[in-house]
């Protein structure tokens, strides 16, 4: 039998990792006696934990949140992923930095040898946001949402007022989003989360409606692409590039289709909002191409080349 303190530390994992334990099956787990159980469970509430007593036939235990942050245990997969999420945590412009590198050295500094030096293996250097969340903000905006609650709030630099059912906050390219039913417009609207100002929690619940193809992440990237729905360009061509494809391959995106087709030729399958867009993207290249195809492409070529010649006079 195990002693007292490393069973303690065992009953502690085991009740951070599942809801609700019968009391039976918890007490076989350490191989104890019930009332061994019920002595060790009290004696965690003693040191801060909050654990209820589960009602029922068997009874059981359940850890609860308290009012301080108790000590936490992790295994090693678990606390792996804590301090290397901590590293990376200033690129993910919320205003968390500091806070970031404090928990990651408190982190550091517990962790056994043998996780270390997995952690210590993973050398991140991040870049800066392009800006940066007040914390404050993004809880709060994050709350409405789990909630189903109505949001008011002041947005842009002026603070102009908006009233939206919040539906999901969207990472995407070192900015948050709020993915919103803007019943003023009848429409979905996305805003940046470091623009907005919140007011006074309004308390008034909403019924969440099905977000367009049922995935906010990639429906707030369609829109950023100028498409309906899914996270796809609403213009796609293909064209014949005169150069080898390795000149052009670090300027590619990487949901682009480039081929190489001989030693100065070169396939790029690739999109855009619009066709002269497309077209515009493609001649920044800056080498010789043919377009291969659809027609509108093609056209929207001749349309920007008319208007780059214009320029030019």
């Amino acid at each position: 039998m195990p002693g007292p303190s490393s069973r303690m530390l065992t009953l502690l994992s085991l009740l951070q990792v599942h809801r609700d334990w019968p009391g039976g099956e918890l007490a076989g787990r350490l191989e104890v006696s019930p009332r061994t159980l019920r002595r060790d469970v009290d004696r965690l509430r003693e040191l801060g934990f909050r654990i209820d007593a589960l009602r029922g036939p068997a009874g059981g235990y359940r850890l609860a949140a308290g009012a301080d942050l108790p000590p936490l245990l992790f295994d090693d997969d678990q606390a792996v992923a804590i301090a290397v999420a901590l590293a990376v945590a200033p690129a993910s412009g919320a205003d968390i930095a500091e806070g970031a590198v404090r928990a990651l050295a408190t982190i550091r500094q517990v962790l056994p040898e043998r996780l270390r030096n997995r952690v210590g293996a993973v050398d991140v250097v991040t870049t800066a946001a392009r800006t940066t969340v007040d914390p404050d903000v993004l809880v709060e905006v994050s709350r409405t949402v789990s909630a189903h609650e109505v949001l008011r709030f002041g947005y842009g630099p002026d603070e102009h007022p908006r009233r939206v059912e919040p539906h999901a906050v969207v990472a995407r390219a070192g900015r948050w989003y709020l993915l919103a039913w803007d019943p003023a417009r009848t429409d979905w609207r996305t805003f940046r989360v470091d623009r907005i100002t919140p007011r006074p929690p309004t308390r008034l619940p909403f019924v969440p409606r099905p977000v367009p193809g049922d995935d906010p992440a990639s429906f707030v990237a369609a829109r950023f692409k100028g498409s309906a729905v899914t996270d796809v360009w609403p213009c796609t061509g293909t064209v014949e590039l005169h150069c080898a494809a390795s000149a052009v391959e670090p300027y590619v995106d990487a949901a682009d289709d480039l081929v190489a087709t001989g030693p100065d030729r070169c396939r790029l399958t690739t999109g855009s909002w619009s066709w002269e867009a497309l077209a515009a993207r493609v001649a920044g290249f800056a080498v010789p191409f043919v377009v291969l195809g659809p027609p509108e492409l093609r056209s929207a070529t001749a349309v920007v080349a008319d208007r780059l010649r214009e320029s030019a006079r």
